[in-house]
């Protein structure tokens, strides 16, 4: 994953409605959610939620499927998967990991 992506997609999920909206999604599984349902469950006007779906469609961490006038939402697992793959995967690169200072927070 490119930097500029990961960038982008962390921005969109840094606004606290963007991260609910993806949470429910995310929680939806595979189903994913009617648009209906998802508005319902953030109570928030449909020109928002449109708003916030645009942003997290056109970084690539939801997807939309029509089925015949219901519009499906989706979290993109590839995707986020990538995104978290992204953060972690150099972890320690240029350090030696402290075990012992990992176990205390647990």
């Amino acid at each position: 994953m490119k930097l500029e992506k990961a960038a982008a997609q962390l921005e969109a999920l840094g606004n606290p409605t963007r991260l609910q909206l993806y949470r429910i999604l995310v929680r939806a599984g595979d189903d994913g959610l009617a648009v209906g349902s998802v508005q319902g469950k953030l109570d928030i006007p449909s020109s928002t939620l449109s708003h916030h779906l645009k942003r997290l469609v056109d970084t690539g961490l939801v997807t939309q499927e029509r089925q015949a006038t219901t519009l499906i939402c989706r979290a993109n697992y590839p995707g986020m998967n990538a995104l978290i793959g992204y953060l972690a995967d150099e972890c320690c690169a240029d350090a030696t990991c402290a075990p012992a200072a990992s176990k205390a927070l647990v």
